[in-house]
């Protein structure tokens, strides 16, 4: 899409530029090339043995943090192409928004957190600019990938004010209580609808949750009525599939909707209204009650689910085991870990961690503490 097809208050181009200053790229638009970057990233290929509620080694089917990107980016670049905004932008800050994700998931972000709280914490969005900021070593320039403030304002959707307040502009506006661009509000929305109705499908497929728990479900049920309604032979894996495939459509529909109403109620003309504006981006409360009861029984169904639960310990205890490990004993680091002073261990520790992937962190636990491994 190009800029003149654009809405006003979209962001067209990058106003703030990059932290080092670059040649204009030919034949393609700064946010290309940072969709471009990330993806020649090596922590977006990791992103491939990461996982989102089952570890790595439980099944090929269920989703990986890999394949959650993709489908944030899908999602991310149809609504935005509705609402005439920045896909390229929206494409670049979906792909990007989880490099910074520990190994197990939410239980390893949890353990590894808990590490560091004497050491400023572990959040994983920070983490994920810390990635592209400074961590990717591809470029003979520049620490990281050098992307546009406006990717990485994207990438930062959540932050504490303590942190904020060290990262100077990309931090401001958690300070100001300003928003983000539009491109990087449909960024998180897309995220939310992509993992719930994602881990709906992994959790049938696993046999954690079943239908008829679902069907106490509103959102869930409705759709699942009139599927069975049009097709009432259908096999279950389909009915399910088609099922997700109806929410995930109905979702996007009212979050275009509740979006364009909001649009029109503050009227932005540019990018500065939009930051000076509440959350434009939104789903109506209708469907925002519906998403938020989905969002408490995947909690209370599939993420305590007791085979989840002790995954996430064994997860736990290998991230706090190697977090001890490493900064009791430095040398057991590779040298590509080294720190430069012993000030800053704790948080190279945790840059290492937090860029294993699960199966390679199972290893590295096992040659560490399992005596007959090398």
């Amino acid at each position: 899409m190009t800029d003149r097809a654009l809405v006003s208050y979209a962001v067209g181009t990058s106003e703030r530029g990059r932290r080092v200053g670059e040649p204009a790229p030919a034949g393609r638009s700064e946010f290309q090339r940072d969709r471009d970057r990330i993806i020649h990233s090596a922590a977006f290929r990791r992103l491939e043995y990461k996982t989102q509620v089952f570890v790595n080694h439980e099944g090929d089917l269920f989703r990986t943090r890999l394949t959650h990107s993709i489908e944030v980016a899908q999602i991310g670049r149809s609504i935005a192409r509705h609402l005439r905004l920045n896909e390229d932008l929206v494409e670049a800050i979906s792909l990007a928004h989880d490099l910074g994700h520990t190994p197990f998931g939410h239980a390893g972000q949890e353990a590894l957190n808990a590490c560091m709280k004497e050491h400023g914490g572990f959040e994983h969005n920070l983490q994920s600019l810390r990635v592209v900021d400074v961590l990717e070593e591809r470029y003979a320039a520049f620490d990281g990938l050098n992307l546009c403030f406006e990717t990485r304002e994207g990438i930062l959707k959540h932050c504490s004010r303590a942190h904020a307040a060290q990262l100077g502009d990309v931090g401001a506006r958690f300070l100001e209580n300003r928003r983000p661009s539009l491109e990087a509000q449909i960024a998180n929305l897309a995220d939310e609808i992509a993992y719930n109705n994602h881990d709906v499908d992994d959790g049938l497929r696993s046999g954690l949750i079943t239908l008829e728990q679902l069907e106490e479900v509103g959102l869930f049920a409705d759709h699942l009525r009139q599927v069975r309604a049009s097709y009432p032979e259908l096999a279950e894996r389909r009915l399910v599939h088609e099922t997700v495939r109806r929410m995930i459509n109905a979702l996007i529909t009212d979050l275009i909707g509740q979006t364009e109403q909001n649009i029109l109620r503050e009227r932005p003309e540019g990018v500065s209204d939009v930051r000076a504006a509440p959350v434009l981006v939104a789903f109506s409360p209708e469907m925002k009650e519906a998403n938020s009861e989905l969002k408490s029984f995947l909690h209370a169904n599939l993420y305590r689910h007791y085979r989840v639960m002790r995954m996430s310990t064994k997860a736990r205890r290998a991230i706090r085991d190697l977090f001890t490990a490493f900064t009791n004993d430095p040398r057991l680091l590779p040298p590509t870990s080294r720190m430069q002073s012993a000030d800053d261990l704790a948080r190279v520790v945790a840059d290492y961690i937090a860029g294993m992937t699960d199966r390679y962190a199972i290893r590295e636990h096992r040659r560490i503490f399992a005596i007959e491994e090398i």
